[in-house]
């Protein structure tokens, strides 16, 4: 490579893994392997090692890649700097860094410990007292203060017995695979995206504004460091772990003391052996000097601790046959294509089966029944399909299409607008029952207040709802209902029987909402009602006649169309029209004050709830959307505002507070 290429080079490398930091640091949300990553560090490294010239004090390779989120938090200095380690890749890298540290102290002690997959997060204690809890942020000056939230964590204590002064304990915040599947088993439910892997879901939970969403979603902690201590000595490592067992605190399981290199080797090798039988994720070994005396000796650069080192293991792949493509549907209607294959041990599990997303996932792997493959596990569980070994391919294998029919009750299928998802039309189909009376019932469609998830699932389970208008009958079945305690007794059930039979006089398009049609949400709805009048009106028009609501695409408008020409919908709407919802006209404007005006409503007013204040903007004549654009007139903002309010700043939108949005409207 000449030098012209090494310089376009190292740049390129630089700005893609500044990318992927922002992907993974702070929006939680990445689109690479840590494997992929790793060998663009490790290529970046080399080439900065063999051409010092190009080398900067701004490369990647010389900063932690996360930044304090503002957003998250409040932004808190450090103590002690939170920083990272060098991975390495081979027996050799162990054994030089080994004899390194040989050479410099003659015989040390070494640590062998799990690298759980997970988010730093930095506790402090006075007195025994949590008082501050903290992110790693940009791992040198800032992190986030998640106090409240960490407090939410089974394994935070809040109080330490016989502590020191002052203590300050390292750990990482995880989830374990148990809690991950319960997460994203809500998040369907709920008809949300799920969350991609474990650590993402827990670093995303753990700066969440509401406490309360940590606490539903089981996350864990161990604690692998000791930062700083006061009024109290520790030599070794192992001797502040011996203290925190005692003293209840979680600290890092089944980790080796070692002395020399084979030992060292040894233990990386019986850790990754493991992996395939512990309840979480890991990404690899954590060698580490015991003895604190001489990591203050080694001390550390502006990103990584010199007195450690972090092992990462290779992706393991194997070849075998794929035998089948099944198909599922979820609680929100996606069709779910799986690959069957003949079984494999991969990281010390069998596996034969590997989720294949979507059709343009299958597409663009050009993936057929038959075909060789390879099978890999993305952070050490989830089983992948790699590649398809198409040289190996049998003649006569024929592409795979997801077909135009629900698997499950046969009616047809649509692609979600902006999306890859492929989804089952029906509002009767069993597979996705109970979501759509969640979906149903929830604040943004018929608001019935007292039947939630757990009523909504003992509902279906008994056999009193099979479709959203047997919500209505529910009042023949009022003994029944007390004497199986659906709900409680008589109080509670009245009170739900009440709210039912209120809700029939909803706006329209609450149940248009309801109805839970593909990319038909409230603000559509809205829309639709408005240009049509009543849903009468809605399934009587055509889809080129639809696309002339605001903000209806064709996608949206095929989708209307095809929804209220299948048999099944029609006699749904059919029964709810006969149990006396309202099916026409939208809520009677208070004023026209703010006529033509679009809002984005953002952050935590002090007086209203969201809901509140976009329902007194509606009937007022304006309009609430959810992004901000060059078309948004007024940001109304509240506390905690993210990054909606800085692309309004970028963008010149005028941003108000909630009292003057009650003098817009007077």
């Amino acid at each position: 490579m000449n030098e012209s290429g090494v310089s376009d080079r190292i740049n390129e490398l630089r700005e893609k893994i500044e990318y992927h930091n922002n992907r993974y640091y702070n929006l939680d949300d990445p689109e690479i392997s840590d494997y992929e990553y790793d060998m663009m560090m490790e290529e970046l490294k080399k080439l900065e090692k063999d051409y010092p010239e190009y080398d900067s004090p701004s490369s990647p390779t010389h900063h932690v890649g996360g930044v304090a989120k503002r957003e998250a938090g409040v932004q808190v200095r450090h103590n002690v700097p939170m920083l990272s380690l060098d991975d390495v890749f081979s027996r050799d890298e162990i054994n030089a860094f080994v004899k390194s540290m040989q050479d410099r102290f003659g015989s040390p002690e070494f640590v062998v410990e799990q690298k759980i997959d997970g988010l730093s997060m930095t506790l402090r204690y006075d007195h025994g007292d949590l008082v501050l809890a903290e992110t790693r942020g940009d791992g040198l000056n800032f992190g986030e203060d998640v106090t409240d939230n960490a407090r939410r964590i089974k394994d935070v204590r809040k109080h330490i017995d016989n502590a020191p002064e002052y203590l300050e304990i390292r750990g990482e915040v995880y989830m374990t695979r148990e809690a991950f599947s319960n997460a994203n088993a809500n998040q369907e439910l709920m008809g949300k995206t799920p969350f991609k892997n474990p650590r993402n879901c827990a670093a995303g939970t753990l700066r969440q504004l509401d406490p309360k969403v940590v606490a539903e979603r089981g996350l864990s902690m161990f604690i692998f460091n000791l930062q700083d201590v006061r009024g109290a000595y520790f030599e070794k490592h192992t001797d502040c772990y011996d203290f925190l067992h005692k003293a209840g605190v979680r600290t890092i399981e089944n980790y080796r003391v070692c002395h020399t290199s084979d030992e060292v080797w040894n233990a990386i090798n019986e850790i990754g052996e493991m992996r395939g039988s512990l309840p979480y994720d890991i990404d690899g070994a954590v060698v580490k000097l015991n003895s604190y005396s001489q990591r203050r000796e080694c001390g550390h650069t502006d990103k990584v601790s010199s007195w450690a080192i972090a092992y990462k293991y290779p992706p393991e792949e194997k070849e075998t046959t794929l035998r089948d493509i099944e198909l599922s549907v979820g609680r929100t209607g996606r069709i779910n294509p799986t690959a069957v294959f003949d079984p494999v041990n991969l990281c010390g599990t069998t596996v034969s089966r590997a989720t294949l997303h979507n059709q343009d996932f299958i597409t663009s792997m050009d993936i057929r029944i038959g075909d060789r493959i390879k099978v890999y596990k993305s952070g050490e569980i989830i089983p992948k399909i790699s590649t398809v070994l198409k040289n190996k391919r049998p003649e006569g294998l024929k592409p795979f299409l997801i077909p135009d029919t629900c698997p499950v009750c046969g009616a047809r299928t649509v692609r979600e607008e902006g999306t890859a998802n492929i989804i089952c039309t029906s509002a009767t189909c069993p597979a996705q029952l109970l979501r759509h009376i969640i979906y149903f019932t929830s604040r943004d469609a018929m608001d019935i207040k007292g039947l939630g998830e757990k009523a909504a699932k003992k509902l279906t389970e008994k056999g009193y709802v099979a479709n959203v208008s047997d919500i209505y009958r529910l009042k023949d079945r009022r003994d029944d209902l007390i004497r199986e305690r659906i709900v409680g007794k008589e109080t509670n059930t009245d009170k739900l029987l009440s709210a039912i039979e209120d809700s029939k006089s909803n706006d329209a398009y609450r149940l248009l909402t309801g109805l839970g049609i593909p990319n038909v949400g409230k603000s559509t709805a809205k829309s639709l009602i408005d240009r049509f009048g009543s849903i009468d009106g809605i399934i009587s028009s055509d889809a080129d006649l639809l696309t002339t609501a605001d903000d209806i695409g064709q996608v949206t408008a095929d989708g209307i169309f095809e929804y209220f020409h299948q048999e099944e919908n029609l006699k749904v709407i059919a029964l709810l029209k006969e149990y006396g919802l309202n099916m026409s006209g939208r809520m009677v404007s208070e004023g026209d004050k703010l006529q033509g005006k679009t809002f984005v409503i953002t952050g935590t007013l002090p007086d209203m709830k969201r809901d509140e204040a976009a329902a007194l903007i509606e009937k007022n004549g304006g309009k609430v959307t959810s992004s901000v654009s060059k078309k948004t007139d007024f940001l109304l903002c509240g506390e905690n505002a993210g990054s909606k309010l800085d692309k309004a700043n970028a963008l010149g939108v005028r941003v108000i507070s909630e009292k003057e949005l009650m003098d817009l409207i007077g």
